[in-house]
């Protein structure tokens, strides 16, 4: 059986009390076991805070994604308008610029066409003379109508034909009713293309019955 302690006759002499803790020097011992014991980390309160659903990070993942997409597909559809709009302006401007420039070059080729049309007036009344039966003037002739010919140079307003107030010129008007022909031709006209280039200049008289005439 343990004895207990007997306390000393002079609890105060320092022989029989505990060593004076000296400042300056550190107690060891207590560090030394709290460098032994095992620290653990307390786990952080989550206190609020539920718990992550991957399934539900993935859905809004994929609702981003698609969100992402369309919006590029929207942009990519405004910039595909745009090029469409672009490019038929362009389409439109050449086929305008095109008609402008064909335009010019007929007008002017028909200006110059017309300054040879006197020389036109004066074969043809030298071929009802009978001038141009032979000889160098025929060969003149035939050379000079064709060149014309070539520039697409072709002549209208012939006797009887439906009198056009559009592209002939009447001087005199010998017609009894609503119907007009052309009566006598004094003056061919010409037309490049669909370019009139003269008018005719005519007499109008009434049409020809050719029921009549067949009797």
């Amino acid at each position: 059986m343990t004895q207990p302690h007997e306390m000393p006759d002079n609890p105060g002499d320092p022989e029989v009390t505990d060593p004076e803790v000296i400042p300056g020097e550190e107690d060891t011992t207590s560090a030394e076991v709290i460098e032994d014991a095992e620290v653990v980390e307390p786990e952080p309160e989550l206190d609020g805070v539920e718990p992550v659903d991957a399934q539900a990070e993935a859905e809004a993942a994929a609702d981003t994604e698609a969100a992402l997409a369309a919006d590029l597909q929207a942009q990519l559809d405004e910039r595909t308008d745009d090029l469409k709009r672009v490019s038929a302006e362009y389409a439109n401007y050449r086929r305008r610029t095109d008609r402008e420039r064909t335009s010019i070059a007929e007008g002017a080729r028909a200006g110059l066409i017309a300054k040879f049309l006197t020389i036109m007036d004066d074969l043809d009344l030298a071929e009802q003379h009978g001038d141009l039966e032979e000889g160098p003037l025929k060969a003149f002739a035939d050379k000079f109508r064709g060149v014309l010919a070539a520039e697409k140079l072709e002549p209208f307003g012939a006797e009887g034909d439906e009198f056009d107030p559009e592209i002939h010129e009447a001087v005199q008007d010998l017609s009894s009713g609503d119907d007009k022909a052309l009566g006598t031709v004094l003056r061919k006209g010409y037309r490049v293309g669909d370019q009139m280039v003269r008018s005719a200049m005519v007499i109008i008289a009434d049409p020809v019955d050719t029921t009549e005439e067949e009797e």
